[in-house]
């Protein structure tokens, strides 16, 4: 395709019958996008971004609900022992943060975070009259609603219709199958990334014909976990779906695979990431913002924390993705001077059972710490550890709310009343 051709067809897609519906989605979104880090490729692999000093959410999900005790470990409680005394991780086999608490052996880079005044631990958080399934207590999480309320859009879309009218649908990004729950709304907004086939972007590179496809393949592989919960996106928001319209429509649009590969292979991030699919998702998460997307909240996903069996391997596997991830991630952040300008925060439906389980691990529960990190965070452990011997079913009671803390990143961090919202007032907290 010619240089003209390309730019006909642009313009098509920003004044023709398709600008209100595919210009302002996925093309152009990758046109500005790679445009842009095409732009800067030839003096550096960082740009200036455009709205630099504006504030960025990145939302991990840990889906399938992580043993929050064997995370933030109370190692230095009877009650602890007593109920793990197979799968408990003694005090001098992990991460201590003070005489009663730890972080799991597998946590040394979020451990040299919390050190370097950059991560808050929230502990106990949860919900009243908590729920055990993994999707319902996911769209709880999702839409912020209360536990026998079922409600059809996301807090985060609630965010989009009262704070971004007007915005590209690329100020949300989620990388993964489909759009979460969270991203619903009564004005579609935002976009999700998957695989190349699905928006057909093939190589026509004669030397490297896979070259593009790969690519994509390389950032959206899908993790498998054998029984355990893979993701969980939430249900889809219907026919209104920015994903769905996509998906119905045949997006020929070529623009230029060929070129799309070329900026990647120039733009490569300053640092080395693993090779998990999290560490993929966050190295274009990293690639985009120092590109300068408009992107407000990206969202991406970790799988399989659904540990019924045999969890001590499976846990420690996953954890130490996830901080081999996170910790490329904050080190490129750092390499392209956008570290205090992004917040992280984790969240999982719920946690484990305190009890261990005959099968070497632990069964639904309820209450779990979650993190936030980023370079505007102020660290410490937030919240309280729940008691392990005043339990509701053999379960733990939570003692923070998880929309005071979605109630602190749109208050504090996001720059934005929360009450509509959350349709309802949370006090917020003090780690942003």
């Amino acid at each position: 395709m010619s240089d003209s051709t390309l730019h006909t067809r642009r313009q098509f897609l920003r004044t023709g019958v398709l600008g209100g519906a595919v210009a302002w989605t996925l093309p152009v979104f990758l046109e500005k996008t790679f445009l842009t880090l095409d732009a800067s490729a030839a003096d550096s692999l960082i740009q200036t971004a455009t709205g630099r000093d504006a504030p960025i959410l990145v939302v991990l999900q840990m889906a399938g609900g992580n043993d929050g005790l064997n995370t933030v470990i109370p190692f230095a409680d009877d009650a602890y022992r007593a109920a793990r005394p197979n799968i408990g991780i003694p005090g001098d086999k992990a991460l201590k943060l003070n005489d009663q608490m730890a972080l799991h052996s597998r946590l040394t880079g979020l451990r040299g975070l919390y050190d370097s005044g950059d991560l808050a631990v929230l502990q106990g958080v949860g919900y009243p009259n908590p729920n055990r399934s993994h999707f319902r207590s996911t769209d709880i999480w999702q839409t912020a609603s209360d536990a026998q309320k079922v409600e059809s859009d996301g807090w985060i879309g609630r965010y989009f219709d009262a704070c971004c009218s007007g915005a590209d649908p690329t100020v949300g990004v989620s990388l993964g199958t489909e759009a979460p729950l969270a991203f619903s709304s009564s004005t579609p907004t935002g976009i999700t990334l998957s695989t190349p086939e699905q928006f057909q972007f093939l190589s026509k590179n004669a030397s490297d014909p896979e070259g593009t496809r790969e690519l994509f393949r390389d950032l959206s592989e899908d993790e498998h976990s054998g029984s355990s919960v893979g993701s969980l996106a939430g249900q889809s928001s219907g026919g209104g779906n920015v994903l769905d319209f996509l998906q119905r429509t045949s997006l020929d649009a070529q623009i230029s695979s060929d070129k799309i590969l070329e900026i990647t292979r120039k733009s490569k991030s300053a640092v080395s990431y693993p090779g998990s699919k999290l560490a993929k998702d966050l190295n274009l998460v990293g690639r985009l913002i120092a590109g300068g997307m408009p992107t407000r909240i990206y969202y991406v996903s970790q799988g399989g924390y659904d540990t019924h069996g045999g969890q001590i391997g499976s846990h420690e596997r996953l954890l130490g993705e996830l901080d081999g991830a996170v910790s490329a991630f904050t080190a490129d952040l750092k390499a392209q001077g956008n570290f205090d300008r992004v917040m992280v925060m984790t969240f999982s439906e719920f946690g484990r059972r305190v009890a261990e389980n005959s099968s070497g691990g632990t069964d639904h529960g309820t209450a779990a710490p979650l993190f936030v990190l980023g370079g505007g965070v102020k660290p410490g452990l937030y919240g309280k550890q729940p008691s392990l011997t005043k339990l509701d079913k053999g379960d733990l009671i939570y003692n923070v709310d998880f929309r005071n803390v979605y109630a602190t990143v749109l208050e504090n961090w996001l720059k934005t009343p929360s009450g509509n919202i959350l349709r309802g007032r949370f006090p917020t907290m003090n780690f942003a």
